[in-house]
């Protein structure tokens, strides 16, 4: 008889069926499973006031060992989390006995070198790669897994600040963290910093064609929480309005982009449905919503480091801009405007533009295009019963 291991699933039918401890089938295949689904990293065990969500740059991520060098090293997986913190994945199993001493070194070597060698605008163009390859747009991938307010730019400008400051996140992944390797991570962990050492033990259990996977995070004595908690405390929230937008724009922008910003958030009270603020820390955000045949749409957000979007993704789930064509109807109406450059690819993204380049002559030029598409969405509407 076979012994139990204390974890029991309930199925539907009320029926308890007894799960047993079983090992991955190769390395290979714990590997895809984290690259599929980054929520096993477990990220509210990581941070559970702010729990971590990972977006997945590439499997095999290549390291040089020199400026403009090829890769030497190869990195099992490399993810960023919602801070943009590099967090550089090592995948073994337990039964690999270089886990217990080589793996160390192997990683210490990657971070060492990755923080000196990888611009941040390679890992972005690496991210853009691979989400080409799966048929998806980065813009659209970064949104479902960090949410469609979070400003993809200011994003890659983070990723910059963290590589420069060495703020990295290793994490040692395995069936089964054997006690020498816990005990090597727990003391890099307590002397490290900014960066952050961790295992994760990603244990599986079978049953009657069942299959559940369990990540336990080691490494977080309290005494590297204590730490590491000063420089990692969790901001508070903010709700934003319209005056404490235009205030912090004001801080860091000259006169005439506030004055831009101004004719367009009035643009946008006199004519969205409503307009929302977003209640983030540092960076206000502004977006005025329409009421479409396919729901609520965003069609433009505006953010308190001087920058906007437009928002092509999400037109594109309207029956006005659903179609390329129409799409590029617009992207051409914009481009028309002396400073802007929306290129091909962006009718299926978000573009992202600088209020600095729309003077006061540009802005009212690009309202009466906003105003535009605004009669395309309401055109579009089911006529009232």
């Amino acid at each position: 008889m076979t012994a139990g291991t204390g974890v029991f699933v309930l199925t539907e039918a009320k029926a308890l069926v007894a799960m047993q401890t079983a090992a991955f089938a190769s390395e290979d295949d714990f590997q895809d499973l984290l690259a599929r689904f980054p929520a096993l990293l477990a990220g509210d065990q990581i941070d559970s006031v702010n729990p971590r969500r990972f977006i997945l740059i590439d499997r095999e991520q290549p390291i040089a060992c020199e400026a403009g060098g090829a890769g030497r090293w190869s990195l099992d997986h490399l993810f960023l989390d919602q801070d943009g913190i590099p967090t550089l994945v090592e995948v073994k199993r337990g039964t690999d006995t270089r886990i217990r001493r080589e793996v160390v070194g192997q990683m210490m070597d990657y971070a060492a070198n990755a923080v000196r060698y990888w611009p941040a605008q390679a890992l972005r163009d690496r991210f853009n790669a691979r989400c080409d390859k799966e048929s998806k747009s980065a813009i659209e991938v970064f949104s479902e897994q960090f949410g469609a307010d979070q400003d993809f730019e200011a994003f890659w400008a983070k990723v910059a600040t963290n590589l420069a400051m060495g703020r990295i996140r290793m994490l040692f992944v395995a069936d089964c963290i054997p006690p020498e390797l816990r005990a090597v991570v727990e003391f890099l962990n307590a002397q490290m910093r900014p960066a952050e050492v961790l295992a994760i033990e990603l244990r599986q259990y079978q049953g009657q064609g069942l299959r559940t996977l369990v990540p336990i995070v080691l490494g977080q004595t309290q005494e590297a929480i204590e730490q590491k908690s000063g420089g990692s405390a969790v901001k508070p929230r903010r709700q934003w309005d319209e005056a404490q937008f235009l205030e912090a724009l004001s801080e860091r922008r000259d006169p005439a982009v506030v004055e831009t910003a101004k004719a367009v958030i009035a643009w946008a009270n006199s004519n969205a449905d409503r307009v929302l603020f977003n209640d983030a820390p540092s960076v206000g955000a502004i977006a005025p919503y329409f009421e479409t045949d396919s729901g609520s749409c965003q069609p433009i957000r505006l953010w308190t480091d001087g920058s906007f979007a437009i928002g092509f993704d999400r037109l594109k789930r309207t029956t006005a801009f659903s179609t390329v064509t129409a799409r590029q109807e617009l992207v051409e109406r914009f481009n028309a405007i002396p400073g802007m450059a929306i290129p091909a690819d962006g009718v299926e993204k978000q573009a992202y533009i600088r209020f600095a380049s729309l003077s006061p002559d540009r802005g009212a030029a690009f309202l009466k295009i906003m105003g535009w598409v605004v009669e395309q969405l309401r055109n579009k509407m089911p006529a009232a019963a």
